[in-house]
């Protein structure tokens, strides 16, 4: 019997460890770390749910809040492009085709995070953790090209900005929860995945 008690008391010291370590995961989810979380049953993040059968997990939080903005600037990006003349139609074309793909997708996370009842930007506006991102010195480089210099550097940058997106999507799809964010973020993949391929090879013609 005192053997049996004593099992029976490692095992529950066992599991109240565990227990512990679980909580401890879930408080220290607000890093870049935070991408590989799966415990959302006991997050805090899940008592705000208005939607059960809509169970999310601080991976697609992280995933949404960091995806707009970078999306965002993909449309500004695009955007600055196409208000210049002269510039390669297979530029323009997907310039367009960049902007029409990611308006709709920033709506559509930011509907996500506001039924979620969490905030649609981080609170850190440093940008970290946002692959990709053109700085301010990149961006007024591009406002200021013209023509085929205008053309190549939109290209250079996008490529950057794409790679970028293509690594927050992975994490998503490798920690995600929410099965309609996981399969955005493997569209997000095969879509810029493609267009980074084209880029390329349109840096060669110009």
């Amino acid at each position: 019997m005192n053997t049996q008690i004593k099992t029976l008391s490692v095992a529950a010291a066992l599991a109240a460890s565990l227990g512990l370590a679980g909580c401890a995961a879930e408080s220290g989810t607000s890093g870049g770390n935070g991408m590989h979380t799966n415990h959302s049953s006991s997050s805090p993040m899940s008592s705000m749910m208005p939607d059960a059968d809509a169970a999310h997990n601080q991976a697609d939080i992280m995933f949404a809040q960091m995806m707009i903005p970078h999306h965002a600037q993909a449309v500004e990006m695009s955007d600055i492009i196409l208000a210049k003349p002269d510039l390669p139609a297979e530029v323009t074309a997907l310039a367009t085709r960049i902007k029409d793909a990611q308006a709709p997708e920033i709506e559509t996370m930011t509907g996500w995070l506001e039924s979620w009842k969490v905030p649609t930007m981080m609170s850190d506006h440093s940008g970290h953790g946002m692959s990709g991102m053109v700085d301010e010195e990149g961006i007024d480089k591009l406002k200021a090209a013209t023509g085929t210099d205008a053309a190549r550097l939109f290209l250079e940058q996008m490529i950057g900005h794409h790679e970028g997106a293509v690594e927050m999507a992975q994490q998503e799809i490798g920690a995600g929860k929410f099965p309609e964010a996981v399969q955005l973020a493997r569209d997000i993949v095969a879509a810029q995945e493609s267009e980074i391929a084209e880029m390329k090879q349109l840096l060669t013609t110009l």
